[in-house]
């Protein structure tokens, strides 16, 4: 994305200012644009040789106001400060901007190398050689990470959230969606009933994950995306490690898809001396795909409102089976039927429509996608998912709508599918029993049903973790 002249001179006038032996800018590139915040990649001729520096700002006309739940880019800018003091891993802070600069509230801080895809980090060759550490690494610096002390001011610009506190906050989002998705509910139910006991207050980085942590050879490099900070139960930061959404595909190694709970936990021990059960773990990992179920919801929402017009969105939203199995998977294990295979061509239109979908969504993969424009091969992938979804919507939906509706019928009496779905929903949230006969038979095979529609080769569908 190119950056207007106005900026260039402003930033010239920083640079000049505060790096030694500045010469000229050579290169400003705008990586990201959000809501709130940009992030540029930068890099400067000195008398020195080449610089690169990665800048983080939000614009002028932001004053610089973080969007709900993240924290301000001067108090990120000072959390870097005192990681880096702890001896966590994270690009140096080199100027935090003033207002006199005229380029809004943002930071300065080192450029760094390393690879930060999850699907990359989990399959890498180049990895393979530092992939069985990083679960004991992680633990380290997750335990060096909680026991930083922050002073009055910082912990005043971060908020403090009990456990209940979060996983209501969380319900009530999806609730305002005005949407019956009972999983949703009877995951709420039993993290409430469930809550951990005299839980320590620390400071959280919120979104500790696969994808948010910069990894080369020799390990981790840098621990990135500070925006969720806050103040609360350090458990929750190493169960959403674990969360089956950040192992991008290799679900037998539950820490990113590279390690085991066991040489996290060590690792976390081994620095803090405190011991962390896989009891008290589980229920930062169910919250955390509850939660992670819930935001694609509201992705979808941003979406169908005209919000955040987008093509990849809706086919977000439809990420919430997969975290809704994995919720399936740590609380009702058990049994359930996939539908079976349907032919493409069954039917006596030619060609039918689920072939009509199969030709172009095989165009969109095989002739656009490798077209050699990057984003645009990107867009053509995703549009195609979105094609395959609907197409096994067209297939399979209607004997799993039939199915479902049965099953409900059974548990409620007659009625149209959207009523007893919104039943079973209105049920659970006045407290019925998670553990009514046929409950959680049901729930499990609708949320298979669904999610062999949605992404059939999400590994939740092979069975328990």
């Amino acid at each position: 994305m190119s950056v207007d002249s106005r900026f260039l001179n402003a930033m010239k006038t920083v640079l000049e200012r505060e790096l030694d032996g500045f010469q000229r800018i050579e290169e400003c590139q705008q990586l990201t644009a959000g809501a709130s915040q940009e992030t540029y990649r930068l890099r400067v001729a000195t008398e020195e040789g080449q610089r690169r520096y990665a800048f983080r700002r939000s614009p002028t006309s932001e004053k610089g106001a973080p969007i709900p739940g993240q924290v301000g880019l001067a108090t990120e800018a000072k959390l870097l400060q005192l990681a880096e003091k702890a001896g966590i891993p994270v690009p140096g802070v080199v100027y935090l901007l003033k207002d006199s600069d005229e380029l809004g509230s943002g930071f300065l801080m080192q450029w760094l190398d390393g690879e930060t895809l999850g699907q990359r980090i989990v399959r890498s060759e180049a990895l393979a050689g530092v992939r069985p550490h990083l679960a004991r690494q992680c633990g380290d610096v997750l335990a060096r990470l909680h026991a930083i002390e922050i002073d009055e001011d910082t912990a005043a610009s971060l908020p403090t959230v009990s456990p209940a506190a979060l996983v209501q906050e969380t319900w009530d989002a999806y609730r305002v969606l005005d949407i019956p998705v009972p999983m949703i509910d009877f995951t709420a139910r039993w993290l409430l009933e469930h809550l951990p006991a005299d839980t320590r207050q620390t400071l959280v980085h919120g979104d500790f994950r696969n994808g948010n942590l910069m990894i080369d050879e020799s390990g981790i490099v840098a621990v990135l995306d500070w925006e969720l900070t806050q103040i609360g139960d350090p458990v929750r930061d190493l169960g959403w490690l674990c969360v089956n959404s950040w192992r991008f595909g290799k679900d037998d190694l539950p820490v990113g898809g590279f390690g085991t709970i066991e040489d996290l936990l060590a690792g976390y021990e081994e620095t803090s001396g405190i011991t962390v059960s896989e009891e008290e773990l589980r229920f930062w990992q169910v919250f955390g795909s509850f939660w992670w179920s819930i935001t694609t919801l509201n992705m979808a929402h941003t979406w169908r409102t005209g919000d955040t017009p987008s093509l990849e969105r809706p086919v977000i939203g439809r990420r919430s089976s997969e975290a809704q199995m994995d919720c399936v998977n740590l609380l009702i294990p058990g049994d359930f039927e996939l539908p079976p295979e349907i032919k493409l061509a069954e039917g006596t239109q030619l060609p039918m429509p689920a072939e009509l979908l199969e030709g172009v969504r095989t165009f969109l993969t095989e002739d656009v996608a490798g077209g050699g424009d990057e984003r645009f091969g990107f867009l053509a992938k995703v549009a195609a998912n979105s094609l395959g979804i609907a197409q096994r919507e067209l297939l399979y939906g209607p004997a799993l709508a039939h199915s479902e509706q049965q099953r409900l019928s059974a548990l409620f009496g007659e009625g149209s599918l959207d009523d007893l779905r919104w039943q079973l929903s209105r049920e659970l949230r006045k407290g019925l029993e998670l553990t009514t006969p046929g409950l959680a038979a049901h729930l499990r095979s609708t949320v298979a049903g669904q999610l062999s529609i949605d992404q059939p080769r999400y590994p939740a569908l092979r069975g328990t973790d």
